[in-house]
C-alpha cells in the first residue's frame, strides 16, 4: 500500500531522481512546515516492509541485534501513533490507510493488543504505545474501522482493563516491567510501563467521564510518588528491582518518561476542571522536563546522546516527548507560551541534522550539533525530527484539541473490553521450557546492553 502513498511534497522533491541535500524549515510558513515533514516521513516509511512480499503488516523489521535496522514490536505501534498525530496537523493522508492496517493486523485475538506472536517480548510499556496509539486515533477521529473491527476507543479500554488488574502487592503496588512471569525483567518495576497506564487512564477518563479510570490514574500517580521513582524535584528515574523492595532505584532518565506523565497530569488537569493540585504537578514536571532535556531549548537525549550510545529504542525517544509537549498544549493551554520556544528550537535543529546518507537527508539524533551530521539514522530519528517539525504547525494553523465523547468524538467504546483476555487461562499458564528459554534470550539481549550503558548510573 505505501507504495502507491507517496505525498505529494515528498514526491515533488523526488522529481528526476535528484537526491535533495539538507532539509530547510521555515516555521513562519506552514507549506514549509508541511513539506518538510512530508520528505522525513516518506524517508522514515522506506524502512517499513509489511506491505511487501515476506513482511509483517503492522511491523517494523527486526528484532535487533542490528541497532541500524532492527525495531522491537513496541516502537511499529508508536510510529503508527506518530503518523496519526502527522495527519492531524498537516492533513496529508497519504499513509491513514497504511497506518489502519498496520494497528488493526497486530490487535491480537483478543482485541487486547497482545498478539500471541509477541508474547516472548511483551512488556506492558509495550502494550501500552499500542493503547495509546489507539486513543490518539479516537481523540482526533481517525478513519474508524471497518464493520467488525475493533474501535479505537474499545482498543485502549481492553489495553486499560488488562492492565488494570495486573499491578500486585510488592513495591506496594506498580506494573511489573514485563506481563508475563516467564520473561526476563517480570522483576522490575519501571516508570514507563507505570506512565503509560496513568496517561491512558488520565485520558480515558477526560475523553469517557468515567471517573473510575481517573481513581487508576490518581493511585497509579501515588505510587510512583511514594515509591521514589519520581523524586522531590520532579526528576523520573527509570525503575528498580522487587527483590529490594524497589530500593535499588535505578537513576537513569529519558525523556519518554518525562513526556509520558506530563501528558497525563495535563489530561488530570483538564479532567478536574482545572484542579489546582494538577496544575502544580503540571507545572513542575514541565519545569524538570526543561532542565533535563533542554540544554540550550533544544530537545537532548541526556542518557545516551553525548557519546551516542543509543540503543535503537533511544533514538526514537524525542518523538514522543515533543509530541506530547505539544498536546499538553491544547489540555493545559497555559503551557503553549512555554513550550513553543523549546518546540521551535527543536524543530529548526533537527531538520538541519538531516544531511545524512544517500539521498543526503537522512536524520540523525544530534540536534543540538547540527549541520554537522553524526552519523546515525533509523526510523527512530526520522520520526524524532518528523514530530519536532509538525508540532510546530500549533501557531499558524487551526490543528483540533483532543476530543472526547460529548465533543465529537466518534469511536465507539466498550467498558469491558479486554475483559476475554484478562481470563484468559492461556495469559496465566505456567511457562514451558521452551518458553522460558525462547524469552531469555530475546529480553536479556536487552537487558545486557541496557546494565552495560546504564548500570552504573545507579550506583
Amino acid at each position: 500500500m505505501f507504495s502507491t502513498l507517496v505525498s505529494r511534497a515528498a514526491a515533488a522533491l523526488l522529481v528526476g531522481g535528484a537526491a535533495v541535500q539538507a532539509l530547510q524549515v521555515d516555521l513562519t510558513s506552514a507549506q514549509s512546515i508541511k513539506d518538510t515533514a512530508a520528505t522525513i516521513a516518506y524517508d522514515m516509511m522506506t524502512y517499513y516492509k509489511g506491505n511487501q512480499s515476506g513482511g509483517i503488516i503492522g511491523v517494523l523489521p527486526g528484532p535487533p541485534p542490528n541497532p541500524s535496522w532492527g525495531y522491537y514490536w513496541w516502537e511499529s505501534g508508536a510510529m503508527w501513533g506518530t503518523l496519526i498525530d502527522y495527519w492531524h496537523y498537516t492533513g496529508d493522508t497519504s499513509y491513514n490507510d497504511v497506518a489502519e492496517a498496520g494497528i488493526q493486523w497486530q490487535v491480537g485475538e483478543h482485541d487486547d493488543m497482545m498478539p500471541s506472536n509477541w508474547s516472548q517480548s511483551m512488556g506492558n510499556d509495550d502494550q501500552g504505545f499500542w493503547g495509546m496509539t489507539a486513543m490518539s486515533a479516537a481523540e482526533t477521529n481517525f478513519q474508524n474501522p471497518a464493520s467488525g473491527q475493533p474501535s479505537w476507543l474499545s482498543l485502549a479500554q481492553a489495553v486499560f482493563n488488562t492492565q488494570a488488574v495486573r499491578p500486585d502487592n510488592t513495591c506496594g503496588g506498580g506494573l511489573r516491567w514485563q506481563v508475563y512471569p516467564y520473561l526476563t525483567g517480570y522483576d522490575y518495576k519501571n516508570s514507563i510501563a507505570n506512565g503509560c497506564f496513568f496517561n491512558l487512564g488520565a485520558r480515558l477518563a477526560r475523553y469517557t467521564g468515567n471517573d473510575t479510570y481517573a481513581q487508576h490514574a490518581e493511585k497509579t500517580w501515588d505510587w510512583i510518588q511514594t515509591v521514589g521513582l519520581m523524586d522531590e524535584n520532579y526528576n523520573i528515574y527509570d525503575g528498580a528491582h522487587i527483590e529490594t523492595n524497589c530500593t535499588d532505584i535505578n537513576l537513569v532518565q529519558f525523556s519518554y518518561n518525562m513526556g509520558v506523565w506530563l501528558l497525563g497530569a495535563a489530561n488530570m488537569y483538564n479532567y478536574t476542571n482545572g484542579s489546582a493540585i494538577w496544575e502544580n504537578r503540571v507545572n513542575l514536571l514541565l519545569n524538570s522536563t526543561f532542565n533535563t532535556f533542554f540544554p540550550g531549548d533544544i530537545a537532548y537525549e541526556v542518557a545516551c546522546e553525548p557519546k551516542l550510545t543509543c540503543t535503537t529504542d533511544m533514538f526514537s525517544f524525542k518523538a514522543y516527548l515533543t509530541r506530547w509537549l505539544a498536546a499538553t498544549t491544547f489540555v493545559a493551554p497555559w503551557t503553549r507560551d512555554l513550550i513553543m520556544p523549546k518546540l521551535q528550537a527543536s524543530a529548526k535543529a533537527a531538520a538541519a541534522q538531516c544531511v545524512g546518507g544517500a539521498t543526503g537527508r537522512a536524520c540523525g539524533l544530534s540536534w543540538s550539533k547540527a549541520p554537522a551530521y553524526d552519523g546515525t539514522y533509523g526510523v527512530g530519528q526520522q520520526m524524532a525530527a518528523m514530530s519536532a517539525v509538525f508540532v510546530n504547525l500549533l501557531p499558524l494553523q487551526a490543528v483540533g484539541s483532543p476530543l472526547t465523547n460529548s465533543t465529537g468524538g466518534t469511536s465507539v467504546g466498550n467498558p469491558n473490553a479486554g475483559s476475554q483476555s484478562v481470563a484468559n487461562p492461556e495469559a496465566l499458564k505456567p511457562a514451558t521450557e521452551g518458553d522460558r528459554v525462547g524469552a531469555g534470550v530475546l529480553t536479556t539481549l536487552v537487558l545486557v546492553g541496557a546494565t552495560g550503558m546504564f548500570g552504573w548510573m545507579s550506583l
